[in-house]
């Protein structure tokens, strides 16, 4: 009889081990342990000068409380020899109820025309953590001697 209950027990591990492994894949599929993306979208991304834009950064996928991404340094190269930085004064981490930020939104303004290349990274210390571009095309304006 002692040997038929360890048996089941056997079998019954087996089982729960079968009904876990799958709900841990479809939670990793579902991005809860995948690691975020950024994404990048100025508005206008074709424009005049001087031009005025609006940059939207998403972090897409992964967790809401993924530490790697929690209160990052936030670094903007405009492309024009001009660079952004911005640091939060955020709460220590804690898994159980930190929250990553998912948008970032700045304004720009580019006085030349030209062609200019966005890129955002969120940095840890010195380590990226994730970047993104995205390019605005500013063209010369009524006022600019190469806009006539």
């Amino acid at each position: 009889m002692q040997l038929h209950t360890g048996v089941a027990q056997v079998a019954i591990l087996a089982f729960s081990a079968l009904l876990v492994i799958p709900n841990a894949l479809q939670a990793r599929e579902q991005g809860g342990n995948k690691k975020p993306s950024l994404s990048l979208k100025v508005t206008p991304a074709v424009t005049f000068a001087p031009a005025r834009v609006v940059v939207v950064a998403e972090v897409k996928g992964g967790a809401d409380n993924n530490e790697e991404f929690y209160c990052p340094t936030v670094e903007w190269e405009w492309g024009d020899f001009t660079t952004s930085t911005a640091e939060a004064d955020c709460e220590p981490y804690d898994a159980a109820k930190s929250q990553i930020r998912r948008r970032y939104t700045v304004e720009h303004q580019f006085k030349n025309p030209g062609s200019f290349r966005i890129r955002l990274s969120l940095k840890k210390g010195d380590k990226v953590i994730g970047s993104s571009n995205t390019l605005v095309q500013v063209r010369p304006g009524l006022g600019d001697p190469g806009g006539q």
